[in-house]
């Protein structure tokens, strides 16, 4: 009888292993299926999974995920709520993740937010969440509180390119915020049509407030509240008044004659050269995240000579002809920026 016992736990203990087996197979095959936006099938694979090896933690954990991002919010908020249940102390990071953008999207933004602050309570070092945070209080039309958790994203990742883009849209009122953000956006996505777009938008900024009237005359507008900022000596986080108004002289110098040769990236460079110098000088007295985060990578970017090797991998964004060849035909300097980038100590 012990034998007979014995040889009933080993094939016990056997079919259990087999079928924990087949069913990571099953789960690697719906993440597969997944990636391929065959959502349907991929939850297929995930039940047979789950069917093989109840509650299986990682089969619950994709499922979420893709019964959100197929749209199926209220079953998606079930599944987190049980692996929530069963798994209380398991690593659930991505489930406060997939959780919180299911309210989201279902119209629930306070309750959104709340999981969010949970997450983030239990995991303060993931940047997903604070970036999921802040499209959540975006949508709650909190923009104040919005570009800080993507501003938090950054500083956990800072090759985080999304949180970056939004910072650029958030900022667009602060002209050298916004530049600053799209800069770091672009030098982390140039071939994107989303790059194509911030491009546009970062040129349009750079230029902003200088016009040529029919008589070849410049008009050249300065930014009021710029303006008022450097009269009454006003110091505040993220205040960029004297960049700005360098920005703009800067740019100015666009219809000079000694320039009218001057390719467009040449130009871009100079005025992004005017940025960086302004900052640099005027930096020792500000605060506030872009000044202490993003202006010292692109000041020291300057101090280092490496602004021409990242206009000409920006512009690669819209097939630039000047940036297509600079890079054919200098790969030593777009190979010393990377490395650079790369390297950069983010304090």
């Amino acid at each position: 009888m012990k034998k007979f016992y014995l040889l009933f736990i080993c094939f016990s203990t056997l079919g259990f292993a087999q079928n924990k087996t087949e069913a990571e197979k099953k789960i690697h095959e719906g993440i597969t299926l997944h990636d391929q936006k065959k959502y349907d099938e991929a939850l297929s694979r995930y039940n047979e999974a789950l069917n093989l090896d109840k509650n299986n933690f990682f089969a619950l954990t994709e499922k979420a995920m893709t019964l959100e991002t197929s749209k199926k919010y209220n079953e998606a908020i079930e599944v987190c709520e049980l692996i929530f249940k069963l798994y209380p102390n398991g690593d659930n990071k991505s489930v406060y993740v997939t959780y919180g953008n299911a309210l989201d999207h279902s119209g629930n933004l306070d309750a959104a937010i709340k999981i969010y602050d949970e997450g983030i309570k239990k995991y303060p070092n993931y940047y997903h969440l604070y970036f999921n945070k802040g499209i959540a209080l975006f949508n709650a039309k909190e923009s104040t509180k919005a570009a800080e958790a993507f501003q938090n994203a950054t500083k956990l990742n800072p090759d985080h390119a999304a949180s970056y883009n939004a910072l650029a849209v958030l900022d667009k009122s602060n002209r050298i915020a916004s530049i600053l953000a799209s800069g770091r956006y672009l030098i982390l996505d140039n071939k994107s049509l989303r790059a194509k777009i911030n491009l546009a938008t970062l040129v349009s900024l750079m230029k902003r407030g200088i016009s040529q009237k029919e008589d070849k005359t410049i008009n050249i507008t300065f930014d009021q509240k710029s303006v008022d900022q450097i009269e009454k000596k006003i110091i505040a986080p993220n205040d960029f008044s004297i960049t700005d108004v360098s920005l703009t002289m800067s740019a100015a110098l666009d219809f000079d004659e000694k320039n009218k040769d001057k390719t467009e990236i040449q130009k871009f460079t100079n005025k992004f050269t005017s940025i960086c110098e302004s900052m640099k000088e005027v930096k020792p007295k500000q605060k506030g995240y872009y000044w202490d985060f993003l202006a010292p990578y692109f000041i020291e970017m300057n101090d280092k000579n490496l602004l021409e090797p990242f206009a000409n991998i920006i512009f690669l964004s819209v097939q630039n002809k000047d940036a297509i060849q600079y890079n054919e035909q200098h790969q030593d300097k777009i190979k010393e920026f990377y490395n650079w980038s790369k390297n950069y100590n983010w304090k």
